[in-house]
């Protein structure tokens, strides 16, 4: 199924809609989910879950909208539904101060599920911007982002790209106002 028809984001805006998408499981649905249609078996068998719970997640993530049935067909008098994403990404709200950054949770937990013998690039950099850089430096990420989705090829390997362009907590706040 193309993705030029979809929609370019989904705006996570309801409490249903954010419970859906903080529930790993569902999470990774939704990566399958991100290039193809699938149904509820190909689901189970690429998250390595139950058809029931696979189903059951599914069918929150299409409550909340964030997925949708995009094509059926009958296989031995049983109708098999297709789902695809409701958008080509989803955006989250900003957390709450105190409440945990739902994407950078599922992101660790995917590398840290992952292969550990697979390639993995990984780092971490401190850097001391301007405010023009760090605008500058986040535009640049989100471009380069960008270009790799679009020569993203369902027919290869997934690759997960995640990065988080932040100013940290000061020193105080971050070590709870002891010194």
């Amino acid at each position: 199924m193309p993705t030029d028809d979809l929609p370019e984001t989904f705006h996570v805006t309801t409490d249903d809609q954010l419970r859906a998408v903080s529930n790993l499981t569902r999470h990774r649905i939704m990566a399958v989910l991100r290039f193809e249609p699938a149904t509820i078996t190909q689901i189970a068998e690429r998250v390595g879950l139950a058809k029931g719970s696979s189903s059951y997640h599914v069918r929150l993530l299409e409550r909340a909208g964030l997925v949708k049935v995009v094509r059926t067909r009958k296989v031995r008098g049983v109708t098999e539904r297709y789902y695809a994403m409701a958008a080509r990404s989803i955006e989250l709200p900003d957390p709450v101060v105190g409440q945990p950054d739902v994407l950078m949770r599922h992101a660790v937990a995917d590398l840290e599920a992952s292969p550990v013998d697979a390639q993995r690039h990984v780092r971490m950099a401190h850097l001391r911007l301007t405010e023009e850089q760090f605008a500058q430096l986040g535009a640049r990420l989100e471009a380069l982002a960008e270009e790799y989705r679009e020569l993203s090829d369902p027919s290869l390997p997934d690759a997960s790209l995640v990065f988080a362009l932040f100013h940290p907590a000061p020193r105080e706040q971050a070590e709870g106002g002891t010194k």
